[in-house]
């Protein structure tokens, strides 16, 4: 096993006297080219070509004397720091770290990141580091060959987004492009890059009238900073949490929120819209707890209606297209978006045929459309499906289309009775089949 392992960090910066100092006294030094070829690097150590990080770590694992493992940038973020700390690898390792990749980038770019989501694209997470893109409006993202800024941007497709391209941070051909995201792909870029991904509605947008939950202590412990003459850097930057919105917690708790936050008023009573079939905050609840949408997944909503599932999929971090045949249910939907500071991408059309131009999603809701939807939706193969019936003839002849696509089948009969709370009189009383299938 190594005597020592040092991990540095380089971000083509002059080397720190702690990073040289490891350097001479190495046997072995690991890294890419361009750090093997920097002229700190002792020549008769044994060089070793990083690739897999995993071989490399087996390799000096075996070495007798000391190590030196460069990495661009943080080596603990995203970095060889986890790969190498591996317990099958037994290695302890002291780390010099250097400026992250994405710090440099969104600093060339004059931006705060604390608030931004970061991601990591190859070959395997490129997809989802897409819908990362589609859910938020600030995303940093390490990209990597065959998984960089032209890859995003053609998965994205109509979803409009700018991007910040910089290229070969902290050498002297590094160079910073500002596009727009459909123009893009109609470019070379050289690697290693950093994207950072921005645009679409901000967040933290006023939340729904009455549905806002006050914050316990916020207005005390204001006035007793100022009364004491504290400053409260936190609050002047504008956020405590990372890579969410300065404005987090947003003002409204909780989901399967009731109908009336989503529902539209009748012109003529001013009264809220009562939900269809549906349309019940208990249906949703129960569709969005088999769903599990999550960050980095795409959600079909079809039959978005009020917008209220497609919403609530969107506050749990996931990539979100709402698709309606019903011009004015996607206006509501927009609206509803809008108002929970929410990215909604909004398709207008009839399924099954406006599906096959979608692209893949990783669960789907589907709320009209009836049986020849929920076949077309199992044959794209996303992970989970959820629909609903109001007739036993109905649940059965989705839970059997939903079978027969190679999905194992969960049906159960929801009623629920809503109460007038002032005369303790029911209000609304809904009956409806709630199917869920999951990928075999």
């Amino acid at each position: 096993m190594a005597d020592r392992v040092t991990v540095i960090g380089w971000d083509g910066s002059p080397l720190s006297g702690a990073a040289r100092s490891a350097l001479g006294a190495a046997t072995l030094v690991a890294g890419a080219a361009h750090h093997l070829q920097l002229p700190e690097v002792p020549r008769g150590a044994e060089h070793v070509r990083l690739g897999s990080v995993s071989l490399a770590a087996r390799r000096i694992a075996r070495h007798r004397g000391t190590a030196v493992v460069f990495a661009d940038g943080d080596p603990g973020f995203f970095g060889v720091v986890r790969a190498l700390r591996a317990p099958e690898h037994g290695l302890e390792v002291e780390v010099v770290p250097a400026v992250s990749a994405l710090a440099a980038a969104f600093a060339r770019a004059g931006m705060p990141w604390d608030d931004a989501q970061l991601v990591v694209a190859n070959s395997r997470t490129l997809r989802r580091a897409v819908n990362v893109c589609r859910a938020h409006t600030k995303v940093g993202v390490l990209t990597s060959p065959g998984a960089g800024p032209a890859e995003l941007a053609l998965l994205l497709g109509p979803v409009h987004r700018t991007f910040v391209i910089c290229e070969a941070l902290g050498t002297s051909s590094e160079e910073v492009t500002v596009l727009t995201s459909d123009k893009v792909a109609d470019h070379t870029w050289r690697d290693p890059n950093v994207v950072i991904v921005v645009g679409g509605s901000q967040q933290g947008a006023s939340p729904p009238p009455g549905t806002a939950d006050a914050q316990p202590g916020e207005a005390a412990a204001g006035a007793g900073g100022a009364a004491h003459g504290r400053t409260n850097m936190g609050h002047q930057g504008g956020g405590w949490l990372a890579a969410q919105s300065p404005g987090y917690p947003p003002p409204t708790r909780g989901w399967a929120l009731p109908h009336s936050f989503y529902a539209p008023q009748d012109p003529a009573s001013g009264r809220v819209q009562p939900p269809r079939a549906g349309e019940s905050a208990q249906l949703r609840a129960g569709q969005l707890a088999r769903l599990g949408p999550r960050v980095g997944d795409l959600v079909w909503d079809i039959g978005s209606g009020s917008g209220a599932l497609a919403v609530e999929a969107a506050r749990f971090g996931a990539a979100v297209i709402a698709v309606d045949r019903d011009d004015g249910a996607c206006a509501r939907t927009a609206d509803a978006g809008r108002r929970f500071g929410v990215q909604l991408d909004i398709v207008q059309g009839e399924a099954p045929q406006i599906l096959e131009d979608l692209p893949e999603p990783d669960v789907v809701r589907v709320g009209g459309g009836g049986v020849r939807t929920v076949t077309a939706v199992a044959e794209r193969r996303p992970g989970r499906i959820v629909a609903h019936a109001v007739t036993r003839d109905e649940a059965e002849a989705i839970g059997r289309a939903l079978a027969e696509g190679g999905y194992a089948v969960e049906c159960a009969l929801l009623q629920s009775v809503q109460l007038d709370t002032d005369e303790w009189v029911e209000s609304e009383r809904a009956v409806v089949f709630l199917l869920a299938g999951v990928r075999n």
